[in-house]
């Protein structure tokens, strides 16, 4: 993807990621900690201990993974720094980053004309069916900005503007 393509772009590097990676750590570092050292006497309470610690170790290599990428906005589509399409804009048909939206912290909500297949980046970006919400440890600066882009886009693709 060449450079003058690039309308937008959203770097999710910086202090809300490192936050978030420190915290689901910590987390699973002490769920851990009790299960091992202050063991419940109930061993399904010991496994259930066990398997959420190790889920909070999971979710935090997943969020650290997923945020060493970027997502571009261009012409014709959203995409991440790895060429995963998250949507065109010809098939976007909202936006919203409202204040009561139904949308992740520092983002914005898409929905699509058509469904497509889930996907779960964390903290960075999420798809299920015809909503594609992106945000979490994204910055508010650089996300806002995309959002209201996407829909100068819309309206003058459909000719409100």
């Amino acid at each position: 993807m060449r450079d003058e393509d690039i309308i937008a772009e959203v770097d999710p590097r910086g202090p809300r990621r490192v936050i978030g990676i420190t915290m689901l750590l910590a987390l699973g570092g002490l769920v851990l900690y009790l299960a091992f050292v202050q063991p419940p006497s109930n061993l399904l309470w010991h496994a259930f201990l066990i398997g959420m610690g190790l889920f909070a170790l999971w979710l935090a290599f997943r969020l650290q993974e997923a945020t060493t990428r970027k997502l571009y906005l261009t012409e014709t589509a959203l995409t991440d720094s790895d060429g995963k399409v998250l949507a065109r804009i010809e098939d976007i048909a909202t936006v919203n980053r409202g204040a009561f939206a139904i949308k992740p912290s520092n983002g914005f909500m898409l929905t699509l004309k058509n469904p497509a297949p889930r996907e779960w980046q964390p903290g960075l970006w999420w798809r299920i069916g015809r909503r594609v919400a992106v945000g979490g440890v994204t910055p508010g600066g650089q996300a806002r900005p995309m959002a209201d882009i996407i829909a100068v886009m819309l309206a003058r693709r459909d000719g409100d503007a």
